[in-house]
């Protein structure tokens, strides 16, 4: 009987075979936990960006309009706010006097709703990706830009087409 087909025995030191099969598995398994972890671990993983405000808006005619004054979070160029509404929510900002960006709020990577705001980037809460007031993509795992809509600024109202 050849050592391969003889039966081992407690005592016995594992094959180098045996050995191998089970560093190999190891590895595997630490492997797929690091890209589990890597591709972005639990959705309640924490970002260090500040939220948002949140405005809640109606959705009228396919439109949502609000009104930017003195206290609107959108009164001055750079800020930004996290619009409710009942068709969705969305990323709004003032990039220069009289211009405004309207974005989805919607995560590309995983669907969460994007709310944290830092550097004149939207960042994700989940995962992490961040995102230009334009909608690019600025830092995975995202790697598609958020949905745009257009805007119209007159008379100190705000108008996003929604539909």
């Amino acid at each position: 009987m050849s050592v391969a087909q003889r039966p081992r025995m407690s005592n016995d030191s594992p094959t180098r075979r045996e050995f191998c099969v089970h560093a190999c598995q190891a590895v595997s398994l630490v492997s797929v936990a690091s890209v589990l972890h890597g591709c972005g671990g639990s959705s309640t993983s924490p970002s260090d960006a500040p939220p948002l405000t949140t405005i809640n808006a109606s959705v009228v005619g396919g439109t949502v309009s609000l009104t930017i004054d003195a206290s609107s979070p959108l009164n001055a160029v750079g800020g930004a706010a996290l619009v409710q509404t009942s068709a969705g929510s969305f990323l709004v900002a003032q990039t220069s006097t009289g211009t405004f960006t309207a974005l989805t709020a919607v995560c590309t990577h995983e669907g969460c709703i994007v709310s944290g705001f830092q550097s004149s980037q939207y960042v994700c809460p989940c995962h992490g990706s961040k995102y230009s007031t334009s909608g690019t993509v600025i830092q995975g795992p995202a790697s598609t830009p958020l949905r745009t809509f257009a805007t119209r600024f007159v008379n100190g109202v705000l108008t996003i087409t929604v539909a």
